[in-house]
């Protein structure tokens, strides 16, 4: 780790600012990663810019006064590469780095690791017994597919079960999962319906339960989140979803940014499944009297 902010500081000169790309403060996810970032950037010397490129359209002007600011590095805790490229053309030169997204594998991308979620995600819906098996991302990516997904299918496939369903949210807002989910139930006869649903990540994870209690006429579908946001662990949602370890993801975009240096073991790409409730099978969830979450599910 360099120590060249700390000098700076000390001799009274300017510490070097680090931008760092949100889109709206809407996803749970974005908050835990962003104080996580903060903490880091603070701790290695450095002044966090906050640029909340809440829209398309207003990404260009956000990186033209960004760039009056002269950053020497920009993290983007965006959901895809939208934002990475304006920055690209109006910062030239400005290292970058992508924390979370879809595209794993690439030198400026710094992702948990969404095949073996998916993997683990779907030996535990099986475990349940569950039939049907679904999917719900935010954006439609048939072009690059999410590695979590493809985990999903391999696990299934080993069991000799298939993937019934893509739900497409149009965005990671709960929302629209809400009405994505709500929009699928009505239209798709009861016994057709998938019976369990492993999510993108938490904020879509959120909507489909929401969507289901609403819906209500006894249907029951186990949701598996993704990220283990804050509210996953609440007694509103009790939502089993997988944990990355956000310490070391950060950890390892700052070394890319700013040291010039990866971590190939990919060791940083940890994580576990917080077991909870809302993957529970209906019997299960009956035995389970004491339990403020059970007759929501």
């Amino acid at each position: 780790m360099t120590d060249k902010p700390q000098q700076q500081q000390k001799s009274g000169q300017r510490a070097g600012v680090i931008g760092v790309v949100i889109e709206g403060f809407n996803n749970p996810w974005t908050l835990k990663m962003l104080d996580e970032v903060t903490r880091q950037l603070d701790l290695r010397g450095y002044l966090p810019l906050l640029l909340n490129a809440r829209s398309a359209d207003r990404t260009p002007s956000l990186m033209q006064k960004a760039a009056g600011l002269e950053p020497v590095g920009l993290v983007f805790l965006t959901a895809d590469g939208t934002a990475q490229s304006v920055a690209g053309d109006l910062l030239p030169g400005v290292p970058v780095v992508q924390l979370g997204g879809a595209s794993e594998g690439e030198d400026t991308v710094v992702a948990a690791g969404g095949y073996e979620a998916g993997v683990e995600s779907g030996k535990l819906l099986l475990s349940q017994g569950y039939q049907r098996f679904g999917f719900m991302q935010g954006k439609d990516r048939a072009s690059t597919p999410l590695r979590q997904m493809a985990g999903f299918v391999d696990s299934l496939t080993a069991a000799d079960k298939r993937l019934d369903r893509v739900l497409i949210a149009g965005n990671n807002d709960r929302e629209l999962a809400w009405q994505a989910m709500t929009a699928y139930l009505k239209q798709t006869r009861a016994s057709e319906r998938i019976n369990a649903l492993l999510c993108e990540n938490d904020l879509l994870a959120f909507g489909a339960i929401q969507a289901i209690r609403d819906f209500g006429q006894g249907v029951h579908i186990g949701v598996v989140g993704f990220n283990d946001s804050d509210d996953a662990g609440s007694s509103t949602w009790h939502l089993t979803s997988w944990a990355p370890r956000s310490d070391l993801l950060v950890t390892e975009a700052l070394n890319r940014l700013l040291d010039k240096r990866a971590d190939l073991s990919g060791q940083w790409q940890q994580g576990q499944l917080q077991v909870r409730h809302s993957h529970l099978g209906k019997e299960v969830l009956g035995d389970i009297p004491k339990c403020g979450c059970a007759s929501r599910h």
